[in-house]
């Protein structure tokens, strides 16, 4: 793996801080820099990799070394991030939707063993990592509601979904960390 020019440690931090992070650190660097963030959270890698897409930086790939992630990520240039242009909705204005509304597609991309924890009744789990190659399984004709565990990846998910074609796109926040409905196991 590349030589990085700087190392953030981002260790005992859950989503969304290693992105958070990660961008701050990102706007000390020059372009073709390579930051490695060393994170402990499992979902880290697709995080830090869509994220990077996003911003217009580069994702090197990530080492595993016992329960550290390294991720390398180079600057990219003078690029800067777009603006989302997602919908949002409230988790209190979601959660009342739900009540009213067996109906709703919701798609939740939290990793497996955060879905398998606790998850909206009749959510349909594909993993942020996975929503690209998978894209075809959804309808573009649905309105669609994205769930993470506090936004930033649903909020990736939406962005490459629209890239995809999809219009109809709802981003929840914050997300399942302050969730007070009924989950299924």
């Amino acid at each position: 793996m590349q030589q990085p020019t700087a190392i953030l440690d981002a260790k005992g931090l859950a989503c969304p801080m290693p992105i958070v992070k990660t961008k701050k650190q990102m706007n000390e660097l020059l372009p073709g820099d390579v930051l490695e963030v060393q994170a402990t959270d499992k979902g880290s890698t697709a995080d830090l990799a869509a994220w990077s897409k996003s911003a217009g930086h580069e994702f090197l790939g990530t080492k595993v070394e016992g329960q550290v992630l390294h991720h390398l990520i180079r600057k990219g240039g003078a690029k800067q991030e777009e603006q989302s242009m997602i919908s949002e909705m409230s988790l209190n204005m979601f959660q009342q939707k739900v009540k009213e509304d067996q109906s709703l597609f919701i798609l939740d991309v939290r990793e497996p063993d955060e879905y398998e924890a606790g998850h909206i009744p009749g959510a349909v789990h594909i993993p942020l990592g996975e929503v690209e190659q998978r894209a075809e399984e959804l309808n573009r004709e649905t309105l669609i509601y994205l769930i993470c565990h506090s936004g930033r990846r649903s909020e990736l998910a939406a962005q490459k979904l629209k890239e995809k074609g999809f219009h109809q796109l709802i981003n929840v926040v914050p997300g399942m960390n302050s969730w007070t409905g009924e989950i299924e196991k």
